[in-house]
């Protein structure tokens, strides 16, 4: 593993620990070069994933855009990160034990709202406002209306 403070490739592992859900393994690393201390995740990848864009172009899957997006929606929220973590790996698993390699991208928008929905519902709206397009502050009392008073 590549230091990301020198750059060197001489760099030891000094602790392992699984995360909760046993989704990833935690790793502390010291370069031996610099004497920098970072942390690398390793996660299982069942396949590679190709998702389809509305426009029809193809992409390699990048879980960092999920967290990201996710990140924007809860940004300023008191969620506890491991709650959203459990959330992702979730998410990752449903598309990658899907059966499927080419995914669309509205059911991973999809899956994001649903996930999000169950952890914070401003943060779901707040994704829900920029996944569905709203144009008109009155959009965002249709979508409450609809999905919070039914």
């Amino acid at each position: 593993m590549r230091c990301p403070f020198c750059g060197t490739d001489d760099t030891q592992v000094k602790d392992s620990r699984a995360s909760e859900d046993s989704a990833s393994i935690r790793r502390r690393r010291l370069c031996s070069s610099c004497g920098s201390r970072f942390t690398t995740f390793e996660r299982i990848q069942l396949r590679d994933l190709v998702v389809i864009k509305k426009d029809g172009k193809k992409n390699i899957f990048d879980r960092e855009k999920i967290v990201k997006s996710m990140e924007i929606a809860l940004r300023k929220r008191k969620v506890d990160n491991e709650i959203i973590e459990r959330a992702q790996n979730g998410i990752v698993r449903q598309l990658e034990s899907s059966g499927e390699s080419e995914i669309p991208s509205d059911l991973i928008g999809e899956l994001v709202m649903n996930a999000l929905s169950q952890i914070d519902h401003v943060a779901y709206i707040r994704y829900a406002s920029v996944y569905r397009n709203f144009r008109e502050a009155s959009d965002f009392g249709k979508f409450v209306k609809d999905e919070f008073e039914n």
